[in-house]
C-alpha cells in the first residue's frame, strides 16, 4: 500500500469523527511499519510487555488539559495527534487467522492506532465494545469491510 493510501484513509476517517480540535481542521500524525522484533522492543520499553504487539499508539494530546484555550500554534499549523507503530509481520499473520486480506487488517489496525490518538481507550468489555464497533464503522465508511 502507498503513502496516498494511507492519508486517505486517515483524512476520511478523521473527517468523519470530526475531532473538532483544530480550528483550522488540520491533523498530522506519524505511521511507522515496522516488524515484531522492533516492536516488541518498543512494547517492552513503553508498557512493559516484553512480547510483539500488532500495534501501539503513542498519543501526544495525553497531557492536555480539558478546559484550556488551544496552543496558539494550532491557528496555523496541524494539530499533532502522535504515533502509530504497526507490525507488518503481526498483521499479515494476524490477516490470516481471520481470513481477510492484508489491507483489511492494516486499517483495522490503524484504525484502532487513530481512536487512542484521540482518547479512546478499552479498560473494560464495554468500552472495547464502543471502540470496536467505531473502527467497523470507519472500515465500512471506506468500504474496507
Amino acid at each position: 500500500m502507498g503513502e496516498q493510501t494511507w492519508q486517505q484513509w486517515f483524512n476520511h476517517w478523521l473527517t468523519q469523527l470530526d475531532p473538532a480540535l483544530s480550528p483550522i481542521d488540520a491533523y498530522s500524525l506519524c505511521l511507522r511499519l515496522t516488524d515484531d522484533a522492533e516492536i516488541q522492543q518498543l512494547n517492552a520499553t513503553y508498557r512493559s510487555y516484553n512480547q510483539p504487539t500488532d500495534v501501539l499508539a503513542f498519543a501526544a494530546l495525553e497531557n492536555l488539559v480539558a478546559d484550556t484555550p488551544p496552543p496558539v500554534q494550532w491557528q496555523t499549523d496541524p494539530v499533532e495527534l502522535g504515533d502509530i507503530i504497526i507490525s507488518l509481520e503481526t498483521a499479515s499473520r494476524q490477516a490470516s487467522e481471520h481470513q481477510h486480506s492484508p489491507e483489511q487488517e492494516l486499517a483495522w489496525l490503524a484504525s484502532h492506532g487513530l481512536l487512542h490518538l484521540l482518547g479512546w481507550d478499552h479498560p473494560d468489555a464495554a468500552s472495547l465494545e464502543q471502540m470496536l464497533q467505531q473502527q467497523d464503522n470507519l472500515l465500512t465508511s471506506m468500504n474496507i469491510l
